[in-house]
């Protein structure tokens, strides 16, 4: 009986050997593809976003998160040097130049949304606010050096700049400014990290400008961007890209407090948006005013 067993094992242990030689080539073919490592929200939904998009192509790629976190500068110079394959960022015309974007945005354009962190009791400085002209009434913290300033400004509104982030909210329960554009996904859990201050949303308004968060990818790296898109491409059409935007849990999150489609939009104008940015192509931008649960 214990020959018999040895037999068996001996066997299994062959089969293996065998399968790990036919499975071997598959594991070589597979391109690498090193990215950041981190588990923000952002960061978990890019990742799963690629993951998805080059399960849709014949070529086999392999993700590995082997890049420590750093600067978007050193990032992006570490993707010109060839030191890893892919990175996510908000579109400007610099990143355009230096870089070879994937010109559909991972996040729908969601990002481009923004509601207003207020001061509580405050929500009467903004009942009556339709227009762009209208919204000059009031006044807007931001971070001096952010790209979101240069479009708040751009359009000729009120802006008091700020050089640190968490400044912000303190200057806001300060009464230093009326309020603070935030994107649709951010204010709720930035309000919990702030119990003492007194903060709130606004409940009737949606800014917007278009703002398109991209993969990007060396320039010379043309099949590994053609493949992205393609994946992409064909995610929209096979509705598993909107399936895996709407059950990201940040998106849920929007959906459920944001009530964005019941708000009075007032768009912007942002005048460093690339010129090849894909304005006209709705499959690729989400709409709140016709979603639906």
């Amino acid at each position: 009986m214990s020959q018999i067993c040895k037999t068996f094992r001996s066997q299994g242990l062959l089969l293996g050997l065998i399968a790990c030689l036919f499975c071997a080539p598959l594991q070589a073919n597979a391109k690498p593809i090193r990215m950041v490592q981190g588990g923000n929200s952002i960061e978990t939904y890019a990742k799963g976003l690629l993951q998805l998009a080059l399960s849709k192509v014949p070529q086999k790629y392999e993700i590995q998160e082997t890049v420590p976190n750093n600067s978007e500068e050193r990032m992006v110079n570490m993707l010109m040097d060839n030191e890893l394959e892919v990175v996510w960022y908000a579109t400007t015309n610099d990143l355009e130049e230096r870089l070879q974007p994937i010109r559909i945005c991972i996040y729908r354009g969601l990002l481009g949304y923004r509601v207003l962190m207020i001061k509580k009791g405050t929500q009467h400085k903004f009942d009556g606010i339709k227009t762009r002209e209208d919204l000059k009434r009031v006044s807007l913290g931001q971070g001096r050096f952010w790209a979101d300033t240069n479009v708040l400004t751009a359009n000729n509104l009120n802006v008091v700049k700020v050089l640190k982030y968490e400044g912000l909210f303190h200057m806001l329960d300060g009464d230093r400014f009326d309020a603070f554009p935030r994107g649709a996904h951010e204010p709720w859990s930035e309000m919990k990290r702030y119990p003492k201050l007194a903060l709130d949303v606004e409940q009737n308004l949606l800014i917007s400008y278009t703002n398109p968060f991209y993969f990007f990818v060396n320039k010379s790296n043309t099949e590994l961007a053609a493949d992205i898109e393609k994946g992409l491409r064909l995610a929209i059409e096979d509705g598993s890209f909107n399936d895996y935007f709407l059950n990201d849990p940040t998106v849920k999150d929007v959906m459920a407090k944001a009530n964005l489609k019941n708000r009075t939009l007032i768009k912007l104008d942002n005048p460093g948006l690339p010129k090849k940015t894909p304005v006209d192509d709705a499959s690729l931008w989400f709409d709140p005013y016709s979603f639906t649960e």
